[in-house]
């Protein structure tokens, strides 16, 4: 066939090139020195063995790519998802002790929810979930929404995988002989890479999160209001409050988003659909690449120059560049966690007005945490180049306020009921209008474009998939009904 003439010239002056480059006299030439770093001599003739080199070559690519794929698979661009659980498990160990919870903490857990539901229901529209409290340390927070974090990261690797192939297939001339031994040992080392970053993330995650869904997005397959009880003291530490006061603030917020997420069948989905979405649009700076590789090549090309040239690329793998499309899904992505924090804000602060006077400075507490980057914006910053800053939760907060006062806090609510009634961006800018016009967003959704069909049909695909391991309405999550007065 064409194509293996044409691999049969290349090879044929790869070895006219390797021969003229050795010529009599020609001590110092640097492929004469490379060969010499692994060990080979010349011949009687003065030349070296082509063959022997190859073999030696691929002898030193062999080893380090085996040793990267004991961490994620090369072939593929896959990830080792245990040895990412164990350096996530790792890293959380590293930050302090994380005792299982003793029966008083679920106890205390417990009775903090039990006592929010019971405020929560004189607040919302949105009926409790079914599944008990839970009090979780962080090894179980882990283990417990592992699953849809190796759903939202493997499109990242996925993504690397693929632009690795093309990065080797578009090097120079000089380079193409090296794709079949250099390609393996990029994939390898980047999935390895990726997958130490995945654990490295979830496990500074799990360091700080108060509660199972305190990043704004759901992370279990059915609702379940989880608190953390070591992160929870380590939060109150330092502040005026008391802990239990503070635990059960806590409780009603994730009590209260909860509620939401059980409630609104759309939502959950719709978020994690964005941010795989934006995933899978990740591409990478080729041009960062290529110049890690060329400094790398500058030098002697010894086995241990040979890892570096792995580590070195794969390192830039991680500085991948956003697309337009990705900016646009980051703006939906915002404002939509901007909206459920701020419904959460308005939630428990109208809930608390009677009960609990200090809530007020609790409130402040997390809104500080939130604009300095919480676990949430980190952790999606490493894992998914994600800057996810939802500046306008205030906004979101006043909107919903605005409609509450205006209507009831079932209206309120029932603007959830379909993701055409919820608020926009342009709405956060004029909260009383939105309030005013009943609930109404400033302008009805534009024809659907190429992303909302791509997000229609991620969420048509999670509804079939719930369908079909038997959950019922009462499971919560795939019901998608308008809230009762």
């Amino acid at each position: 066939m064409p194509t293996h003439g044409r691999e049969h010239t290349d090879m044929a002056s790869d070895r006219d090139r390797f021969d003229d480059a050795q010529r009599p006299g020609d001590d110092e030439n640097p492929l004469a020195e490379f060969m010499r770093q692994f060990g080979i001599q010349p011949g009687p003739d003065g030349k070296f063995d082509l063959n022997q080199l190859m073999g030696s070559l691929q002898q030193a690519m062999n080893q380090f790519t085996a040793h990267m794929n004991s961490f994620g698979d090369g072939s593929s661009g896959g990830l080792n998802w245990d040895f990412t659980k164990d350096i996530a498990r790792k890293v959380t160990a590293a930050a302090g002790a994380d005792p299982s919870p003793t029966a008083a903490d679920r106890q205390a857990i417990s009775d903090a929810v039990g006592l929010a539901d019971l405020w929560l229901d004189r607040s919302t529209a949105f009926e409790q979930v079914a599944a008990q409290p839970a009090a979780w340390s962080r090894a179980e927070w882990i283990e417990n929404t592992f699953t849809v974090w190796r759903d939202l990261v493997s499109p990242v690797a996925s993504s690397l995988a693929g632009s690795i192939g093309g990065l080797m297939r578009a090097q120079s001339e000089e380079m193409a002989g090296m794709q079949p031994l250099m390609e393996p040992m990029m994939r390898a080392a980047s999935a390895g890479m990726l997958s130490a970053q995945t654990g490295q993330a979830l496990g500074n995650l799990a360091a700080e999160v108060v509660s199972v869904s305190d990043i704004s997005v759901p992370l279990t397959a059915k609702p379940v209001v989880a608190l953390l009880p070591a992160n929870v003291a380590k939060f109150a530490d330092g502040l005026e409050q008391s802990e239990s006061d503070v635990r059960l603030y806590l409780a009603l917020r994730e009590a209260a988003r909860q509620r939401l997420f059980a409630s609104v069948g759309w939502l959950g989905p719709q978020l994690l659909a964005l941010v795989e979405h934006y995933a899978r649009g990740i591409t990478i700076d080729a041009h960062a690449i290529e110049e890690a590789m060329e400094s790398q090549l500058s030098g002697e090309l010894t086995p241990d120059a040979i890892e570096q040239i792995g580590e070195s690329v794969a390192g830039k793998l991680f500085q991948p560049v956003r697309t337009p499309e990705q900016e646009e899904i980051l703006q939906r992505l915002e404002t939509l966690v901007a909206l459920v924090e701020g419904w959460v804000d308005d939630v428990v602060s109208d809930t608390t007005s009677a009960y609990m006077p200090q809530a007020a400075a609790l409130l402040e507490t997390l809104r500080r945490r939130r604009a300095i980057g919480g676990p949430m914006e980190n952790a999606l910053k490493l894992l998914l180049n994600l800057e996810l800053r939802p500046r306008r939760v205030r906004d979101a907060a006043n909107l919903w306020a605005a409609v509450r006062a205006s209507k009831g806090f079932e209206a309120r609510d029932a603007v959830w009921a379909h993701p055409d009634l919820v608020p926009t961006a342009s709405d956060l800018d004029d909260p009383l209008g939105f309030a005013e016009r009943g609930g109404r967003p400033l302008a009805a959704p534009d024809t659907p474009d190429d992303m909302d069909a791509e997000l229609r049909k991620l969420l048509d695909e999670a509804s079939d998939g719930a369908d079909g391991e038997g959950d019922g309405p009462a499971d919560g999550p795939g019901e998608d009904r308008p809230p009762q007065a």
